[in-house]
């Protein structure tokens, strides 16, 4: 087993294909809408079989904001 391991994807192995994240597809001005070179105009969670995923158009969630803590919760 090399340093690398080619096989795993950026976030992981299991990718639900969606054309926001594919490379044949960009996103409209409005951003509701993925212009695809290979279908026309479709979904962004729509998918075909020339899915092609490209990891830099992927954004990432938002973390969860943490909740405030004051002194009093952390004493006995």
């Amino acid at each position: 087993m090399g340093l690398f391991n080619k096989h795993k994807k950026l976030f992981g192995n299991k990718i639900s294909p969606a054309c926001e994240y594919c490379r044949h597809g960009t996103k409209s001005s409005d951003n509701a809408m993925v212009l695809c070179s290979k279908k026309g105009v479709v979904s962004p969670f729509y998918s075909c079989n020339k899915f092609v995923y490209m990891p830099t158009k992927r954004i990432p969630k938002r973390r969860p904001n943490l909740p405030d803590y004051s002194a009093d919760d952390f004493k006995l």
